[in-house]
């Protein structure tokens, strides 16, 4: 077998020569379209079911949500495990799947569950699904340089501008924020005027619910115009929580003023963000998707940074906390100049220990065709270009040369002994 592929080979030389270029020219390709990655992103296949429901205890949201959530999720196909946890206010449950499932199916198959799922959980309680990035996802952290905001401005501004417009980024699955304070009115209650105008806390709260809305009235025509009737009711400042009426005291209305205060103020928060040790900061963390290119969605994220800039408010600016590609970029530096000198090393020694350059030639063809081909195996693999995969491909670079000089210095030998056979005879003819 091996005798006739090499005769086919010898008499196409042509064909030959053509197939290792297109094999080279695929493998140049495959090398520019591969995703490129600082680590190998050895993730299992996940989708993570978060549920919120504040002020609850741990063993309230294991009996009413964790518990009826992992019991219902056990029957989706192809499932390896499910991990649950609860703690105070929130639960949290791992759906972990087998690793040749794909990670979107996997994401289809629970959102289909947990409509069913939905009915067995408390009121107002609702499932969402994490985002569809892993474990090393985090690929870009920024914090808001802002001396003249106080946080809760800063966050404001991360939420309702940085955060949408950094999320249309192609490969950004979500940007987590971080730091600073939630701006939320707050009503101060005296429990002793609330008993005195006989109120409770729920009264309180659906009046305060039921006057931040609008309504639709209907359509009043005049003078051949059409006129749309809204009632107009949602909340603006404190004084229109202040005026909200609660009750009827003999004739004069009850007030949110007349029962506490209304103040601006910031959510509950568990934690800060502080940078470099010269104070809180506000910012955001950029969790890239599935299987894309790290450092094309890095590029793509810091040339959208550019143009929020511009909309920025005078003497704000966004700062850089974290920016894996420099890892990247110096990663695959480094394996780079390896493979290099590795090539040129190999040459060197091909060439004094052969002597012969043609038969050198041979051996030194076959480097950067192995190394495109190699390219080629991870792009069909789905395998990232990274520290792990690069190194891989610097270590086969010595086989690859190993086996090539066995063959050349057998063949070389052979005919070696074949011109002095032929030699020898004519000499003796």
């Amino acid at each position: 077998m091996v005798q006739k592929i090499i005769e086919i080979a010898l008499k196409n030389r042509l064909v030959v020569l053509l197939l290792a270029a297109a094999l080279f020219a695929y493998g140049i390709f495959s090398m520019k379209e591969n995703p490129i990655d600082a680590i190998p992103d050895l993730s299992e296949t996940q989708v993570i079911v978060f549920t919120e429901w504040m002020g609850r205890s741990p063993q309230v949201i294991e009996d009413q949500v964790t518990f009826p959530l992992v019991s219902n999720l056990q029957g989706i196909p192809k499932i390896k495990n499910i991990r649950g946890s609860s703690m105070f206010g929130m639960s949290f449950v791992y759906v972990i799947f087998e690793d040749d499932v794909d990670s979107y199916w996997a994401r289809t198959r629970v959102m289909e569950r947990l409509n069913y799922a939905q009915r067995l959980l408390p009121q107002n309680v609702t499932p969402t699904l994490g985002p569809d990035g892993t474990s090393v996802g985090h690929i870009f952290w920024y914090h808001l340089d802002a001396p003249k905001m106080n946080l809760g401005e800063q966050r404001a501004l991360q939420d309702w501008y940085i955060k949408f417009a950094l999320q249309t980024v192609p490969g950004v699955a979500e940007v987590a924020s971080f730091g600073g304070f939630e701006k939320q009115y707050q009503i101060v209650i005296d429990p002793i005027k609330m008993q005195f105008f006989n109120l409770s806390l729920m009264d309180i709260m659906n009046k305060v619910k039921s006057n931040n809305n609008d309504v639709g009235g209907r359509k009043f025509e005049m003078s051949d115009m059409a006129y749309i009737i809204r009632g107009l009711g949602y909340i603006k400042n404190k004084e229109t929580i202040e005026n909200i009426a609660l009750a009827n005291n003999k004739g004069t209305p009850v007030t949110i003023k007349d029962i506490g205060v209304v103040q601006m103020g910031g959510d509950l928060r568990l934690g800060i963000f502080d940078a470099d040790g010269n104070g809180e900061v506000v910012g955001g963390i950029v969790i890239m998707r599935y299987n894309e290119n790290a450092n094309k969605v890095i590029e793509a994220l810091k040339i959208k940074i550019k143009e929020v800039e511009k909309g920025l408010p005078v003497g704000v600016s966004l700062k850089t906390s974290y920016d894996r590609s420099t890892l990247i970029e110096e990663a695959i530096k480094s394996v780079k100049n390896t493979l290099i000198e590795e090539m040129i090393a190999v040459s060197i020694i091909v060439l004094v220990f052969l002597f012969h350059w043609r038969s050198a030639v041979i051996i030194l063809i076959q480097l950067p065709i192995s190394v495109a081909a190699g390219f080629i195996l991870l792009q069909l693999f789905g395998i990232s270009s990274n520290i792990m995969s690069l190194t891989g491909i610097a270590l086969a670079i010595g086989v690859v040369v190993d086996d090539g000089i066995v063959m050349v210095e057998n063949a070389y030998r052979h005919l070696s002994e074949k011109q002095t056979e032929k030699k020898q005879s004519q000499l003796n003819s």
